[in-house]
């Protein structure tokens, strides 16, 4: 299984790569920027996956799905599916 996870530009280079970094910690990733649409800006957040920016997230989306993983971490109960 595969997970794409929500993180935050910190820094944009001249190549298409951004440092991103999840949540409040301190680790952070080189992501390809090449697959975006639209260029982002620092600051943005960005669904990774493998390595790519795959779409630019709103915060609020961001906040939601990193809340979920948290919860899925914490061996929480996400609520049943319809």
């Amino acid at each position: 299984m595969c997970l794409a996870v929500p993180m935050q530009i910190t820094e944009i280079t001249d190549d298409f790569l951004a440092r991103c970094q999840t949540g409040e910690g301190s680790a952070s990733i080189t992501a390809s920027l090449l697959l975006l649409p639209d260029p982002p800006l620092v600051g943005d957040y960005v669904i990774v996956h493998a390595g790519f920016a795959l779409r630019i997230l709103t915060p609020e989306e961001a906040e939601e799905t990193l809340s979920l993983l948290r919860q899925i971490a914490a061996g929480g109960e996400l609520g049943a599916f319809p």
